[in-house]
């Protein structure tokens, strides 16, 4: 079973099933696949965190999520007069992490060549593909920008200087002369499959791959969101320095299953935390769809939330009190504050009893200004986001961007594969025009104030919002799902844990049914906003629903009925039967399995 946000993507990964790889090597043809055909949701160039498990075996993390270049110090975004790392262009680049992240997988748990797998996205990419409607309307909304300032992009993405039509037939000959010479440096290493890993690795982390991005990094002067012409940091002694990491998940015990996440440099313990806060709250009662379930997740989503924001990091740099903050007695602790009305301010805990690390000055500022003037009884008017901004998840008039992928793969031996590429979005970077690809504007995520869990350091992992999820039932791999969303990635997947652990439906029906996400947090991206108590909420809820949210205190917004989330999931049966799902919102999502 193959479930991903493309269905081109799925069929890939279906097809190296069907032809004898196992979840590992499908996974990496499925995701290099969505790297070509959704370039405004991932790249090439982007990030990746997965989780997997193979059968009998224990549950892994692969961080793909590169690290800020050597360059990178708060000194250094100081001399250029940014209180912010800019939200588009080369001063937001880290290294990136998604390629090494495949080709780790495929060395150590895979079984095919790099020239196997790379064929697809090679096809696609050389031969084209339909482009959807929505990467259309994303390279409509920041054409200008590309014919005024990034000529590369414009090259690219604006075929005849004219925005491409939907669903029309799009090629980009020149990502496939970048994936078509590395797959040749990997067949001329010889036979051996090691072999050729490790020279696709070379070529793009040691090779022509990196030192074109250090030379575009180093010889470009582009206009990025501050409206300012930067240069890049990154070099390609970055890269060669870079390995991906294998790593033990971070873990929590729920509805009799083992729930596997990435550790704190990415958002991924948040739904370990909100799943801890919501197991003593008797939800097996509660019946799903109502304002009553609705709060309990909200206001329990505020809590872990406040925790993300103010204690995750890197913990390679800052000292985050995993253990403590998934503690069964500090869930318990943090459950006596959800009251029956909404709250509005926002408060992080203590788990092991220091107090929490503040946010820098100019944000703590900004959340204080909405918590007053929604105590005041005005409007908060959110802050402007400059266009290519990643990830804009959520458009100001509610509706769902989602400016990520996501793929999951069960095999017919018990391989499970959660992961969700993200970053090297076609319109938050230009194009290197040798190589046909962006770089990941993750950096974008650092504060630059030095002294927080976020500070922006040398060679240190962002905080990334990017967070795939496993679950396992008697130790053996049961589900793998994910979203994209920025910060709504894992507030959308609760529900649909909730709908499936705890009410009982199937995976289709837990997707489908209607969901919804707080804003009651600080947004991981650039400008940095916070909308005090706000909820959005399909439709389909009803008016009655949306009533008692109010009523409760709830600054609710109303979206369209199939608007929020992309989830896909793919599971192993307790029969050993195989199943999977797509998401019907966005018209793309794709399930796929014999």
């Amino acid at each position: 079973m193959v479930a991903s946000t493309h269905w081109l993507a799925s069929q890939s990964g279906m097809a190296v099933l069907e032809a004898g790889g196992n979840a590992f090597d499908a996974a990496v043809a499925a995701g290099l696949v969505l790297h070509v055909v959704e370039p405004h949701l991932n790249g090439l160039g982007g990030d990746l965190p997965l989780v997997a498990c193979t059968a009998g075996g224990d549950p892994f993390v692969l961080c793909g999520q590169g690290t800020a270049p050597a360059a990178a110090t708060p000194e250094a975004f100081a001399a250029l007069g940014l209180d912010h790392v800019p939200g588009t262009g080369l001063l937001a680049a880290v290294v990136p992490g998604a390629f090494g992240t495949w080709l780790d997988l495929l060395a150590r748990y895979g079984t095919w060549h790099v020239a196997d797998v790379l064929r697809y996205a090679i096809g696609y990419a050389r031969d084209g593909f339909p482009l959807i409607p929505q990467a259309a309307t994303t390279i409509g909304a920041v054409a200008h920008h590309f014919r005024s300032h990034w000529p590369t992009s414009a090259e690219t993405y604006l075929p005849d200087g004219a925005v491409p039509e939907p669903m029309s037939r799009f090629r980009l000959p020149v990502l496939a002369a970048t994936l078509e010479r590395i797959a040749d440096e990997s067949r001329a290493a010889g036979p051996s499959r090691e072999a050729g890993i490790e020279a696709a690795r070379r070529a793009f982390y040691e090779g022509f791959v990196a030192e074109e991005i250090g030379r575009f990094c180093a010889t470009q002067s582009l206009v990025d969101s501050t409206g300012h012409a930067h240069g890049g940091l990154l070099t390609a002694d970055d890269l060669t320095a870079w390995r991906v990491r294998e790593e033990a998940p971070a873990t929590l015990e729920v509805a009799g299953r083992t729930v596997a996440k990435t550790g704190p440099w990415g958002q991924g313990p948040v739904l370990l935390q909100h799943l801890a806060l919501l197991t003593g709250m008797d939800l097996a009662d509660t019946r799903p769809g109502t304002a009553e379930l609705v709060h309990a997740v909200v206001e329990t989503a505020k809590l872990a939330y406040a925790d993300r924001d103010h204690w995750y990091g890197d913990p390679d740099r800052t000292d985050v009190p995993l253990e403590a903050l998934l503690s069964s007695a500090y869930a318990d602790e943090r459950r006596r504050l959800v009251s029956p009305d909404a709250a509005d301010d926002v408060a992080p805990g203590s788990p092991d009893g220091r107090p929490a690390p503040p946010l820098p000055p100019a944000v703590a500022e900004r959340v204080a200004a909405a918590v007053a003037a929604r105590r005041a009884g005005r409007s908060v008017s959110p802050a402007t986001r400059a266009a290519g901004v990643g990830e804009p998840t959520i458009a100001r008039d509610g509706s769902t961007r989602g400016d990520t992928c996501h793929l999951d793969v069960v095999d017919r031996w018990g391989n499970v594969v959660s992961a969700t590429p993200s970053g090297a979005w076609l319109q938050s970077s230009p194009v290197i025009p040798t190589l046909g690809f962006q770089l990941p504007t993750r950096a974008q995520m650092f504060w630059v104030e030095d002294g927080f869990p976020g500070s922006v350091a040398p060679r240190k992992r962002p905080r990334t919002t990017l967070s795939p999820t496993l679950v396992l039932r008697d130790g053996r791999p049961e589900i793998a799902c994910g979203t994209p969303g920025g910060d709504q990635q894992d507030q959308w997947q609760v529900p649909f844990l909730l709908n499936h652990l705890v009410f009982g439906m199937g995976l289709q029906e837990a997707i489908d049914a209607p969901t919804f996400h707080t804003t009651h947090l600080v947004s991981s991206f650039d400008p940095r906003d916070l909308d005090p108590a706000g909820v959005h909420v399909e439709e389909r809820f009803g008016p009655e629903v949306v009533g008692e949210l109010r009523r409760r205190g709830h600054e609710v917004t109303v979206t369209a009925p199939w608007s929020l989330g992309r989830l896909s999931a793919a599971a192993i049966g307790h029969d050993g039967m195989l199943h999977a799902a797509a998401n019907p919102r966005g018209m793309q999502g794709y399930a796929v399995g014999r």
